[in-house]
């Protein structure tokens, strides 16, 4: 039996995923989404491996946004059958999310990334609502904001070793209103990797907001790997 394993990304946790995780078990699907520890490409890739590991039977890989960029190595275990890419990077051999936001398009809205403390990266939090979850209800866009997980500085360095999408199948949702993965970059990851592209209007949290859109792409990647 497939098990969708969804990977959150950086300053979210694994709740963000809740009407996803609802709309897939409503339709018969077994879910797992463990928490991305979010400290650095090989490390968490590593981790999302062990889950893996605790898992009969195939896998299909769901990342949003850093989590593209975990599930696109942590991908290349034999037991993963295909990729979904929500709002996310999709990084080749040697490129790390760093890389991939050195040179946004012109026009493009910054990501309100503040100095690292400690070793770790926020969003200001007064900005975080119209960056992150301008379509999210006020209040749960708020307590986005004020529960945000560090990212560690080390994770926007990492680069991929091996990209998973040039031997797997891949699916990709792209947020057509994402103010922090600009939607023309999401369009040059999605090309290149060959996804079957879905386009949505929607905010980088577009998981949270528009769970019933993620929940079709996702059921439709299981039904064709399952095809395969």
């Amino acid at each position: 039996m497939l098990t969708i394993v969804l990977v959150h990304g950086a300053f979210a946790d694994a709740s963000s995923w809740n009407g996803v995780v609802e709309r897939l078990q409503r339709q018969g699907c077994t879910v797992v989404a463990p928490p991305n520890p979010l400290r650095g490409i090989t490390a968490d890739a590593d981790y999302i491996a062990s889950a893996l590991h605790q898992i009969d039977g195939p896998v299909l890989l769901v990342g949003h946004s850093y989590g593209g960029a975990v599930i696109t190595e942590a991908g290349n275990d034999s037991k993963v059958i295909g990729l979904v890419y929500v709002a996310a990077f999709a990084p080749d051999k040697g490129e790390s999310v760093s890389s991939l936001i050195a040179n946004p398009p012109p026009g493009a809205p910054q990501p309100p990334i503040l100095p690292p403390q400690d070793g770790y990266l926020f969003l200001d939090k007064a900005k975080f609502p119209a960056s992150f979850a301008a379509d999210v209800k006020p209040d749960a866009a708020a307590f986005m904001a004020d529960s945000q997980v560090p990212w560690g500085v080390e994770a926007l360095n990492g680069k991929i070793s091996e990209p998973a999408w040039k031997t797997k199948p891949s699916w990709y949702l792209l947020a057509t209103e994402d103010k922090m993965i600009p939607p023309d970059a999401q369009r040059m990851m999605s090309k290149r990797t060959g996804a079957t592209v879905v386009e949505v209007k929607g905010s980088h949290a577009i998981y949270v907001s528009r769970p019933q859109d993620v929940a079709a792409l996702i059921k439709k990647a299981a039904q064709g790997t399952a095809a395969k």
